[in-house]
């Protein structure tokens, strides 16, 4: 397009074309180029930007991406799940660079599997560390595993039944205890017992644990807790201190405790005297009392929500206030023994009397909250006693005697563009239910509870012996059949690159040989080839 002389003066001054928008044009003379001077084809500015965009105006300025600032692209890359991202960054080096720094790795990374126990640097350019870009690559490999190979370590220790397991992944501790009455703790790595508590008294029927506390309630109605001390190696001294601060007793419910859980500052207990406790972890006070219909059978708190099942129900709390969210009536027929939560907190799993599990949504977590059913599974003959769940997969024990893992990863639908709200509910689709993708069998019946960690899976029974589904096995063959495949693609990739460059130097010599024939007389103008010849002879 031509522009008079003082109207390209005119552009510039305007726009800033030289000195703001493109500082490369200045350079490269593509406003010369563009604003070329011809009083002939006079063209106000003002017109022109009002009948021509700015990609016709500026034919010869191509735009992309990356060309915005990198602060910009980064709040872009915000609204993209780990997969989006992975595919973005192979379109640029600068994508690349900007995907693999992106804290919404960071973000994917807690919703799914919360912190790490080893914390992980704010960015890269630490070579002995990992970004979370890398923990979250190596995170989800290790998930994978669960459909490959494995070995079973047995744990003998229980003289009678085995109530509840906790697994402790990030100190690689296992705690179990049932009707013996006895606390155990055993080492993840080689199935080793550790050490164990002296005789309780009664059934101890739910533990749990962290790095600072080990809780275990009894049917007495009593919390007996354990203080971390730091000359242990194994964290907490189970047969008695001298030190008394180091274990207490906790005496205020009316029934058998059946649930325990620990969040950073309170510790939940739920009891068949049909409340549910939040207790301070300092001061080791009772908060506030939960009070139910029915027994209360488990509990899955998270941040200021607490959900439990009471009798056939489900309940959601807020343990700020005490105030009730929103009850599940009749979830199951029957009682509803088992309860499991996400990270996030959104979804909850229910397995029941019925021998079903069922997947729920919550939506909104302060003064009301709505509850929609998402999936249902009958994987088992018998009533669900235990569910644990670790991103993607929900694993489940039964009195069948057999542990069914259901991968849900296709019915979380995250979405990063919900202010406030990590997970997304579109009404009225028509979610794919898969069944289990495995199932574990061949032991005695009655399993009581079960746990789940990156690799591995811990069961305990009426047997009253613990075990150990180790994957690690199907880890280390997965890791030697990425590393063939990769050597195979660059062996691939350089016998195509050599294909590429002697098929480039056969046509070379073709030419120059043709160019011989031309400059020797031969003006027949028949290219010699097989097609041509035959060609010829037809």
């Amino acid at each position: 397009m031509a522009f008079e002389c003082q109207g390209s003066t005119e552009v510039s001054k305007n726009y800033n074309f030289e000195d703001n928008s493109n500082p490369k044009a200045k350079n490269s003379g593509i406003a010369n180029h563009i604003l070329d001077c011809d009083s002939k084809t006079a063209i106000s500015i003002a017109d022109c930007s009002k009948q021509l965009p700015c990609n016709e105006v500026l034919p010869n300025c191509p735009r992309s991406i990356t060309d915005l600032p990198p602060a910009l692209i980064c709040e872009i890359l915000n609204f993209l799940d780990p997969k989006e991202l992975g595919i973005v960054s192979c379109a640029s080096t600068i994508l690349n660079r900007l995907a693999s720094e992106n804290h919404v790795w960071k973000e994917v990374y807690c919703e799914r599997w919360g912190l790490p126990s080893v914390p992980a640097p704010l960015g890269v350019g630490l070579s002995d560390e990992k970004s979370w870009k890398e923990l979250f690559v190596e995170r989800e490999f290790r998930s994978r595993t669960f459909l490959g190979r494995y070995s079973i370590d047995i744990l003998y220790g229980h003289s009678e039944a085995v109530r509840t397991v906790f697994l402790l992944a990030s100190a690689k501790l296992i705690f179990t205890s049932g009707y013996d009455s006895i606390v155990r703790m055993w080492d993840m790595e080689n199935g080793l017992s550790i050490a164990s508590s002296r005789p309780l008294g009664c059934t101890i029927r739910a533990v749990a644990a962290d790095t600072k506390l080990l809780v275990a309630g009894g049917t007495d109605g009593f919390i007996q807790g354990w203080r971390a001390v730091e000359a242990v190696p194994c964290l907490f001294n189970l047969k008695g201190s001298e030190d008394p601060n180091t274990e207490f007793k906790l005496w205020e419910h009316g029934g058998p405790i059946t649930s325990l859980a620990l969040d950073l500052m309170r510790i939940y207990s739920g009891s068949w005297d049909m409340t549910v406790r939040v207790w301070d972890r300092s001061s080791l006070k009772c908060l506030k009392v939960l009070r139910h219909s029915d027994w209360v059978w488990s509990l899955a708190p998270h941040d200021t929500t607490v959900a439990s099942t009471s009798g056939s129900d489900v309940y959601v709390w807020d343990t700020c206030s005490g105030t009730l969210l929103t009850v599940i009536n009749h979830a199951h027929v029957g009682n509803t023994y088992s309860l499991a939560r996400s990270h996030t907190g959104d979804f909850l799993f229910t397995g029941g009397e019925d021998g079903a599990i069922h997947m729920f949504e919550i939506i909104g977590h302060r003064h009301m909250a709505n509850v929609f059913k998402v999936a249902t599974w009958i994987p088992h003959s018998g009533p669900v006693y235990s569910l644990a769940f670790e991103f993607p997969w929900l694993i489940s024990a039964s009195s069948d005697g057999k542990l069914s893992l259901i991968d849900v990863r296709k019915l979380l639908r995250t979405s990063r563009r919900s202010l406030g709200k990590n997970v997304s509910r579109v009404k009225n689709v028509d979610y794919s239910v898969e069944p289990p993708q495995r199932m574990l069998h061949g032991f005695g019946p009655n399993l009581f509870s079960v746990d789940i960690g990156a690799d591995r899976i811990v069961c305990g029974g009426e047997e009253g012996v613990v075990r150990i589904w180790n994957f690690t096995q199907a880890l280390e063959i997965e890791q030697r059949a990425r590393a063939l495949r990769r050597i195979r693609l660059e062996n691939r990739m350089r016998r195509r690159k050599l294909q590429i460059e002697m098929n480039k130097g056969a046509r070379t010599d073709q030419c120059s040989m043709a160019a011989k024939n031309s400059m020797h007389g031969d003006t027949s103008n028949v290219w010699h080839s097989k097609r041509g010849i035959s060609k010829v002879k037809a």
